[in-house]
């Protein structure tokens, strides 16, 4: 009888890919979580607290618990600033993985920040979003002096647990496993691909992605003109979804949610403030919605209709030009700061993970389930996909589904002894 113990690989770090590793590891499975980037918890981790009188079950605290958990398992083992080469499948799979220097030792860095304080050049040193991360700094290659020229060693000198050691190499490891589950999650619309909103170019238009991290980390949403906080708020929603002119058809799903959470904490703090939704219509945004679309409508307006143009005005306002809801006549209105609620589109690796692994994608991008009924499965037996991977889905959907995902991996092992 084969007792060799089974080992899983989940690729992704995000909410779905921690998930997936953490339910693995409850049933005693050795697991390599491989991540891209240089910090665990993808686009989640980002996200704010929306809780107002009550929790509005939002799932951002579920992300940071879910991290503590998984970086405090010894049966996970972690691969940051990681990236699949090669693929090789015979029964088990034979994954080549390259994997970034590790700068900074997670073993002896205390996530003091003093390297991050004392380095010289803005951009070189980056920090995660959560003390979870560890470490919760990471080198950025591309802006590094020391990596560029040898010219600079401030953090290396700095560091008072000697943790960083900026001569470190790159490696090509060999890891086998006996299943893979793809977490590897969603990658937000551009905001740029819509020009007329003005993204990157007029201050005050931002995404809900900025405002989830500028409330995150500051405690509140402001004006990036002046750093004042808006008395008049406009969201619209479906920028980059269900979009026939970008041939994105279909919902993201998390868009409505986030708006509307985001909404009610900006107006429980602020109350004064004006909110405007423009919308196509308003998706279920989880349990006891209707008493909470209820309360939104007597706190927020709602226009069913998206805007087209946006125009910078003077104390860097800004002008939406919109279709009147009875007449269809234009309208101007005039606000504060206009956040424009991005959908999820397919992560940018899709493709190239899709030829490695032989799999297939749907039409839309997406990792393409095999069984309309178990959404984990894809076209290769021992490969199954959890979270937005598969297609767009809100924090608590994604964690059920790669638990899901989970539960099947391990009847693959138990047949597979």
């Amino acid at each position: 009888m084969n007792t060799e113990p089974k080992r899983v690989m989940v690729i992704g770090g995000g909410i779905a890919g921690l998930t997936a590793a953490w339910e693995m590891s409850k049933f005693g499975i050795e697991v390599d979580l491989v991540e891209k980037a240089s910090f665990l918890g993808g686009h989640a981790i980002q996200f704010c607290c929306k809780a107002t009188d009550e929790c509005q079950q939002c799932g951002a605290c579920s992300v940071e618990k879910m991290l503590k958990n998984v970086v405090n398992e010894p049966l996970i083992k972690i691969h940051h600033s990681a990236e699949i080469e090669k693929v090789q499948s015979n029964k088990k799979f034979v994954v080549s993985l390259k994997k970034d220097p590790e700068y900074i030792d997670p073993a002896k860095c205390n996530n003091c920040g003093i390297c991050f304080e004392k380095c010289p050049v803005e951009g070189a040193l980056m920090r995660g979003y959560s003390k979870n991360n560890i470490p919760l700094y990471a080198i950025c290659e591309d802006n590094c002096l020391f990596i560029k020229n040898k010219s600079c060693t401030v953090c290396q000198d700095a560091c008072p647990e000697e943790a960083i050691e900026l001569n470190k190499t790159g490696s090509l490891d060999e890891l086998n496993v006996d299943a893979i589950i793809l977490a590897t999650g969603f990658q937000p619309f551009d905001a740029t691909k819509k020009p007329t909103y003005g993204y990157g170019k007029f201050n005050n238009v931002i995404t809900g992605m900025d405002l989830e991290r500028s409330i995150r980390e500051n405690g509140s949403g402001v004006r990036t003109s002046d750093g004042k906080a808006p008395q008049n708020v406009a969201f619209i929603q479906c920028v980059g979804s269900r979009d026939e002119h970008l041939g994105n058809l279909w919902c993201s799903q998390a868009c409505c949610p986030y708006a509307l959470r985001m909404s009610e904490a900006i107006k429980y703090k602020n109350p004064d403030t004006d909110i405007t939704i423009f919308y196509m219509d308003i998706q279920n945004t989880g349990n006891n919605f209707e008493n909470f679309y209820e309360k939104c409508k007597s706190d927020l307006r709602f226009i069913r209709n998206i805007p087209v143009d946006i125009y910078p005005m003077e104390d860097d306002r800004l002008r939406i030009r919109n279709m009147g809801e009875d007449d269809g006549l234009p309208v101007d209105e005039e606000f504060d700061l206009i956040v424009l609620s991005i959908g999820i589109m397919p992560g940018l690796d899709n493709r190239k993970l899709s030829e490695l692994f032989g799999i297939n994608l749907n039409e839309d991008g997406f990792f393409l389930s095999t069984d309309k009924l178990n959404k984990c499965t894809t076209s290769k037996e021992g490969i199954f996909v959890a979270g937005t991977a598969e297609g767009p889905k809100i924090i608590a959907a994604s964690m059920a589904h790669a638990g899901q995902a989970a539960c099947e991996a391990m009847k693959y092992l138990e047949a597979t002894k």
